[in-house]
């Protein structure tokens, strides 16, 4: 499955534990304009081992992972949020 994977720019947050909170992402539109865009939920997918998940992208135990919801034109997306920490940056993929 070829999916579109996209580097974008990550806002968080962290709780007190330490954990994580995305909470907007920006992105480059066609244009080369900046998008903002807020996260109206996500939930974690990090921590369940090497694997390659459905829209292609190839994780293990070190990838954070959070698959969000997004509203774009008043559309409700799902995305998928990846930051690898060896690498230090996040990638976007888009579901349908």
């Amino acid at each position: 499955m070829s999916v579109n994977r996209k580097k974008v720019d990550v806002i968080c947050e962290f709780s007190r534990d330490g954990t994580i909170i995305p909470i907007k992402i920006r992105t480059a539109d066609e244009d080369g304009e900046y998008q903002t865009y807020m996260i109206k939920g996500y939930r974690t997918l990090t921590g369940q081992g090497t694997r390659t998940l459905p829209d292609g992208v190839y994780v293990n135990d070190e990838t954070l992972i959070f698959e969000c919801n997004i509203i774009v034109f008043g559309i409700r997306k799902l995305i998928r949020l990846y930051y690898k920490t060896d690498e230090h940056y996040w990638v976007m993929t888009a579901g349908k």
